[in-house]
């Protein structure tokens, strides 16, 4: 069922919440889960926009294997409202970058992104193989990719959900990718920080967060609502801070 849980005391979309539920309660079941330092002025944030409030929630957290978990909630005026979901890995475990974004206005959802994007030229094989073996739900109305799409997997689902059904449909497909990245972790032994496969994976997260920072849309409104170098700031440092160079 899609529930509330917000815990900002703010209204979202039951999808919204529902994701937000699953997000945290596989969280909560991470080995070594730490929550991350963030500035109080990028960590919850208020500011207006054409004279509608804007208000934004994070919440980033560290575990084995994840070196960031960030869970971001976003708010304007009365209707446009944003969850903002990725887990990225350690570079030196073999695993894929978590992602969720998902768009609500008064019309209901407009836009839902899901997808375990790789960080070398593809998926490890053990995420392919249960990748594969999901059943791909009938969404009615699939979504074209940026142009900037090609840090996603062949598994990504990008889609405008046509009624309560279909929006079903994509909170059990997060559910699905969750469990499978999150029961990888029982699995996978990490590599040397030195070795070429984990300085291939940094390099690899590295341009993913290149090409997310593509996206200009999230730039404008935040420039429009506080300023164009604390925008920068933000998006540098909590949505797509890059790896450490090893």
């Amino acid at each position: 069922m899609l529930i509330s849980s917000s815990n900002s005391g703010k209204e979202f979309h039951p999808l919204l919440d529902s994701i937000a539920v699953r997000i945290r309660h596989y969280r909560s079941t991470l080995p070594n889960l730490c929550p991350l330092d963030i500035d109080p002025s990028l960590g919850s944030i208020y500011g207006m926009l054409d004279g509608e409030s804007l208000s934004i929630s994070n919440e980033l957290h560290s575990a084995r294997g994840l070196r960031k978990l960030h869970l971001e909630l976003a708010s304007l005026g009365s209707g446009l409202q944003i969850l903002h979901c990725v887990l990225f890995p350690q570079p030196n475990f073999d695993l894929p970058i978590f992602g969720a974004d998902v768009v609500a206005g008064p019309a209901g959802i407009s836009a839902a992104i899901l997808d375990l994007s790789p960080v070398t030229s593809e998926l490890p094989l053990y995420f392919q193989e249960a990748l594969e073996k999901l059943d791909k739900p009938p969404f009615s109305q699939e979504r074209e990719l940026p142009a900037w799409g090609d840090i996603f997997s062949p598994y990504v689902h990008f889609i405008r959900p046509a009624n309560e059904k279909e929006e079903f449909f994509f909170l059990d497909l997060v559910d699905e990718y969750l469990r499978i990245l999150i029961s990888s972790l029982e699995l996978i032994k990490p590599d040397r920080l030195d070795s070429p496969l984990t300085i291939e994976r940094n390099k690899g997260q590295l341009s993913y967060c290149l090409q997310q920072k593509r996206n200009d849309k999230t730039r404008t409104v935040l420039a429009r609502a506080f300023n164009p170098k604390w925008a920068d700031r933000y998006i540098e440092e909590v949505l797509f801070d890059c790896p450490l160079i090893i």
